[in-house]
């Protein structure tokens, strides 16, 4: 017998990871700049 739809729940279920996902982003875009600056001038100076 096939289950009755939960379409609220699963909408809600979506929605959330798709927030969680979206933070997680923003979050690493943050670090990035502080991290890109470090390694690149990391990886510059031994090469010239």
């Amino acid at each position: 017998m096939a289950r009755k739809p939960n379409y609220d729940f699963e909408r809600n279920e979506r929605e959330r990871l798709k927030k969680l996902k979206k933070a997680e982003r923003a979050e690493t875009k943050v670090k990035q700049p502080e991290a890109g600056a470090e390694s690149t001038d990391s990886d510059k100076s031994p090469t010239e």
